[in-house]
């Protein structure tokens, strides 16, 4: 039995995901796939189980647990043919909320998103203008007596059209204003079906994976002040907890396809016969599919070491990224293998190779792409001058 086949000390947590992703097979996110659909009974299910209010606490009508808990959920998941992707803002955006929201707006809030009468699926941060120079971002929020009023445009902002609320990052202090760059940005719950009737428009992207994402128009929409969380002119800061969570999950999810792409493919070239024999009693099959292990295994070290240092709330940004990049290296190479083993099959929706090829290549470029991670790595943790 291979390693990550081996139960651990979360197998509980796994068998229960594990058993609920058995209701909705290949078959089903085929489907939804091809549909273009969301997998709006996967994600009730998952909402009615608890599972997508783990990381709110008890208190609050949550499960209380851990960054680490929520990874292996999100991991379960992709593990299973899922795609987290429909579904993870909900844990990650958790972050922020629960490190700088008051008392009131937790009370008001994560009561009825454990219950799953809300979702806060979505984050509205990247702007077309500025990408992921976000200290740029020219979506501006002007108060107003007891309202915020926010004009602009936001991209590539997933999940609105299945999400009641958006975290939504704003300059409240013009750049040219501020000592630091990354000062005078505000953060905002922004109730979306209430600003789709006043002033914001949702325009849907088509694009190569089956992941909700939008572009957003800004006109006069009034926000609010009660919906500033924590202190006007911090948000930025205070969206680095999210990102980190972000990151961090999307590395558990990326060793979730990992794995899949390599139990498929080697179950497969163990079966595939072609001139009297497994193709995969062939080293040029074998070696490819090994070396994609190894590298889902090393990055699964970091995805842990990341997540405990985010549950300590001990500085773990370095760890965040390095696990993410890890992690979508090791699937999108796990990936490659299964998808050149399976040869022809590997193209056939049946076999749902192309599908998780897909998605999981999106991990490379979003959410923060490698070549950004390096740059922080380079200036951050090895004190190089800054690239850009």
């Amino acid at each position: 039995m291979a390693p990550h086949q081996t139960p651990d000390q979360f197998q509980d947590i796994r068998d229960a995901v594990r058993a609920l992703c058995a209701e909705f097979p290949d078959e089903y996110h085929r489907k939804v796939d091809t549909d273009r659909a969301y997998p709006e009974a996967f994600v009730d299910a998952l909402t009615k189980a608890g599972w997508m209010a783990a990381l709110i606490p008890q208190e609050y009508g949550g499960s209380g647990l851990g960054l680490t808990e929520a990874s292996v959920i999100m991991e379960e998941i992709n593990r299973a043919g899922g795609n987290s992707g429909a579904c993870h803002g909900q844990m990650y955006n958790m972050g922020t909320l629960l490190r700088h929201g008051s008392e009131q707006q937790k009370r008001l809030y994560l009561p009825k998103i454990a219950t799953g009468e809300w979702r806060l699926q979505s984050m509205g941060v990247t702007e077309p203008t500025t990408g992921t120079d976000t200290t740029k971002i020219k979506t501006t929020a002007v108060r107003k007596g007891d309202r915020y009023v926010v004009n602009g445009q936001k991209v590539w902002i997933s999940r609105i059209q299945h999400s009641d609320w958006m975290i939504l990052l704003a300059r409240t202090t013009p750049l040219a204003e501020v000592k630091k760059k990354s000062e005078g940005m505000s953060i905002f719950m922004v109730d979306l079906r209430q600003a789709e009737k006043s002033g914001l428009t949702v325009r849907p992207i088509p694009n190569m994976v089956n992941h909700e994402t939008n572009e957003l128009f800004f006109e006069n929409l009034e926000i609010p002040a009660e919906n500033l969380i924590g202190q006007e002119g911090q948000g930025f800061k205070y969206i680095l907890d999210g990102l980190n969570a972000e990151r961090t999950l999307i590395a558990a999810e990326c060793i979730g396809d990992g794995y899949w792409f390599i139990d498929r493919v080697s179950k497969y070239v163990g079966e595939r016969i072609v001139f009297g024999r497994p193709i995969g009693q062939n080293q040029g099959v074998q070696f490819p599919i090994a070396e994609a292990y190894i590298e889902v295994e090393a990055a699964n070290l970091m995805r842990w070491k990341a997540c405990r240092l985010f549950d300590e709330r001990k500085p773990c940004g370095g760890e965040a990224n390095m696990a993410k990049y890890l992690a979508a290296k090791a699937s999108w190479e796990a990936a490659n293998a299964a998808i050149q083993f399976h040869g022809g099959f590997g193209f056939a929706h049946e076999y749902d190779v192309e599908r998780k090829f897909r998605e999981t290549r999106l991990y490379q470029v979003a959410p923060i792409s490698t070549n950004l991670i390096l740059s922080y790595v380079a200036e951050h943790l090895l004190g190089l001058p800054r690239s850009f």
